[in-house]
């Protein structure tokens, strides 16, 4: 199989869909393999890295595009780069279709094969190749909402944590999944006083089985108990996720009066829509803006901050996905695997997974 890998166009999007290793193992398969030029020059591999794996560099985009059968990518195509895509072509990437309704619109409409990494499953229920970037975006939100809680970026001006006999600061995570446990890891770690809220219950007895009741406090999902935490904090995370669909809207536009001028708001689920009233995307370069007092952290590609670490971390998911498309051909590899074929999302102009379809026909 002819697997092309373009570089990110996305703002500041330095990760990229294979590293130099995983083109090895793919060329040691006996597939080829295309790579941009210059694709992973921003986390440090080269075009000769990718040469000596096995690869062959093409120029543009354009010409990655056309050679593949299989394109690997790290985020969703923007406007510039559907030109590119046609129905004989599968892409693997991330898609969060359901976020933004205008641009699936004019996705699908292309007829390329997308299978999304957000929506491929496993036994557990799991989603494993959301799972890395959901850990990495958990715990940036930590880094970047203390950063954002400094004064000259207009937070309240507090440090997280606990000094002496000051009252630790205040923490709400909401959302108990892959991205709302390392959120909740990173708080603690921190000193902080943390509010975790989960709609289920034996996920909030499994958050309290690993964390303990010591600076910790277990909230039942509700609006009142979302009010009440939020108004109190001074750094409120969202991390809500729904397969395949729009992240539901648990904090309101209402809820935002009663919250304290300088507080901190990360929306980790901005990628699904996000999971304020208050959201829009945003991106590295201008990454926050206010809404009553409150200011909000809305980029919709956090990983990218780390990009060697997410590709590194992401690539040792992707890899065996990979490998099962190319070697076996797409058709059989999602006949054979039910896990793999939930990443269908887009196939010859039409939604193939119904969360998606549900999310936006809505």
């Amino acid at each position: 199989m002819i697997i092309g890998v373009p570089s990110e166009v996305k703002n500041n999007e330095f990760r990229v869909g294979l590293t130099p290793s995983s083109v090895k193992t793919i060329v040691n398969h006996g597939h080829s393999v295309y790579i941009q030029n210059n694709a992973g020059f921003n986390v440090g591999f080269s075009n000769d890295d990718y040469i000596n794996a096995g690869a062959k560099i093409l120029d543009t985009g354009a010409e990655i595009y056309s050679h593949a059968e299989l394109v690997i990518k790290v985020k969703e195509p923007i406007e510039s780069e559907y030109q590119y895509l046609r129905n004989d072509l599968t892409l693997f990437t991330y898609l969060h279709l359901a976020g933004d309704l205008v641009n699936a619109k004019k996705l699908i409409a292309t007829g390329v094969r997308g299978i999304a990494y957000e929506t491929v499953t496993s036994d557990d229920g799991s989603m494993p190749l959301l799972a890395p970037m959901s850990a990495i975006a958990g715990q940036i939100s930590i880094v970047v909402g203390s950063y954002h809680l400094l004064k000259h970026n207009l937070g309240k001006g507090v440090l997280i944590g606990s000094f002496g006999d000051i009252s630790p600061r205040i923490v709400t995570v909401i959302g108990g999944g892959v991205a709302g446990t390392e959120a909740v890891s990173k708080a603690v770690a921190n000193n902080a006083f943390v509010k975790v809220i989960d709609l289920s219950k034996d996920k909030l007895v499994e958050l309290e089985a690993r964390f303990g009741n010591q600076n910790i406090e277990y909230i039942l999902s509700s609006p009142q108990n979302i009010q009440d935490a939020i108004a109190i904090s001074d750094l409120v995370i969202g991390a809500v996720y729904v397969i395949g669909k729009e992240a539901p809207k648990i904090v309101t536009l209402d809820m935002l009066k009663a919250m304290k001028p300088g507080t901190v708001m990360v929306d980790i689920s901005i990628d699904q829509g996000g999971c304020f009233e208050s959201s829009k995307p945003t991106t590295h370069d201008n990454p926050t803006f206010l809404v009553d007092g409150v200011l909000h952290y809305c980029v919709t590609n956090m990983p990218g901050a780390v990009p060697l670490t997410a590709t590194e971390a992401l690539n040792k998911e992707t890899l065996p996905y990979i490998l099962e498309l190319a070697n076996k051909g797409i058709e059989v590899a999602l006949d054979e695997n039910i896990h793999l074929k939930n990443g269908l999302n887009t196939q010859d102009g039409k939604i193939m997974h119904p969360a998606v379809d549900e999310a936006l026909n809505k």
